[in-house]
């Protein structure tokens, strides 16, 4: 393939409307609901963490490439910790790798993993990366699509359909468990199911559980704890969701050694390194005590629960999340069908910013009628939104 052709191909990933609405956020004053980082910093105890090791001389030089044992101990202690019952555990010295937040991970386990042509089965809809770096590879993305159900009021996996996705050429699942921009929590038949598939076609599965602490309804498992994944399984996470600081982009990757091997090489080649001073801070935020993550989770519940009221009350119908800090909306009970006309007009009508969800699409129809809001603000501003929402 030649070069502007790859370029064109990756080109045409460039989920440019998340530039777009902040853009329009901005010149309209609008609350700015689209895209999905917190409007406060995290811990101000990890904060001076940072601080002091940028004052200390810690990582402002290149950090050891698989990441500071201090990290990489603590990410071992965490899994420990909180799926240890479910006998999953790592060895910090071979079996974690340290990257510059969860996207790096992506990329350099689809690289690592996916040679040109093999086919790579992901949810749809899907966080926008996933096809670019499926693409970068050279896989072929088979989404397996995700629907809502207007009875439930949640978005709904079939297996029927999964596992017709597989064939003689599917090398990797790409599996987003809490979902975005979804919202669903796969259960443990679902996910036990999605294991027996992998384990009887021996395929290999890359796990993005950047959301495992924001679970409302439901229980996080890691795919890894499932029997015969742990040896198949990369399973992605990072500081950015569960701390707040998804501008220092630190993440990690926990796995077999032969696949953080793999991973490695190809990582190594992306950044090298990163994030030096910000890994010392987040090996500490690992060890913070329960009541963080419980409290974390019970903020941003109450937080859902405030926007989908105010959204519910505006006339969309709401899918209520399970998990993650995103609510899809569809926009049909409002009169509309095509989510892009409407998140471009909705700063001018009422002052907010949302993103359309047929950017996470192949089959652009399935996703046209929604439209996805985050709820990682504070109370005040969601209240705003709400209120300014009742406009439509």
């Amino acid at each position: 393939m030649d070069r502007p052709l790859l370029n064109r191909r990756l080109a045409a990933f460039g989920t440019t409307i998340f530039a777009e609405m902040s853009a329009l956020a901005q010149r309209t004053g609008s609350i700015n609901l689209g895209q999905g980082f917190p409007d406060a910093d995290g811990p101000e105890e990890v904060r001076e963490a940072a601080v002091r090791a940028l004052r200390d001389g810690r990582g402002n030089q290149y950090p050891p490439g698989p990441g500071i044992p201090e990290l990489r101990t603590a990410v071992a202690a965490h899994q420990q910790r909180f799926y240890g019952h479910l006998g999953l555990s790592y060895d910090p010295d071979t079996e974690v790798l340290v990257t510059a937040g969860a996207t790096e991970a992506i990329a350099a386990s689809l690289l690592a993993l996916v040679e040109p042509g093999d086919e790579v089965i992901a949810l749809e809809p899907y966080y926008d990366s996933y096809a670019a770096c499926i693409a970068m590879a050279g896989g072929q993305r088979v989404p397996v699509t995700l629907r809502p159900s207007a009875e439930t009021g949640t978005y709904h996996l079939d297996l029927d359909e999964f596992r017709a996705a597989i064939t003689n050429k599917t090398r990797l699942i790409l599996l987003n468990t809490p979902h975005n921009p979804t919202g669903t929590v796969l259960s443990r038949d679902e996910l036990a199911a999605i294991a027996a598939l992998a384990v009887e076609h021996d395929l290999l599965v890359v796990a993005d559980e950047v959301y495992e602490h924001l679970v409302f309804e439901g229980e996080h498992l890691p795919l890894a704890s499932f029997p015969g994944m742990r040896e198949r399984t990369v399973t992605i996470s990072s500081a950015g969701k569960t701390f707040s600081f998804t501008g220092w982009k630190v993440g990690w990757v926990t796995a077999s050694a032969a696949l953080i091997t793999a991973v490695r090489s190809a990582k190594q080649f992306l950044t090298y390194v990163s994030a030096g001073p910000f890994q010392y801070a987040v090996a500490e935020a690992l060890a913070l005590p329960d009541s963080y993550f419980t409290g974390l989770r019970e903020d941003l519940r109450a937080k859902r629960d405030i926007l989908t009221t105010g959204l519910t009350d505006a006339g969309f119908q709401v899918f209520r999340p399970a998990g993650t800090y995103f609510i899809t909306t569809d926009i049909r009970p409002l009169g509309a069908t095509d989510g892009f006309a409407f998140c471009r007009a909705l700063p001018e009508r009422a002052g907010v910013v949302a993103i359309p969800n047929a950017v996470f699409y192949d089959h652009q129809d399935q996703g046209a009628p929604f439209v996805r809001f985050a709820f990682c603000k504070s109370v005040a501003v969601l209240e705003e939104a709400a209120g300014r929402l009742k406009r439509l």
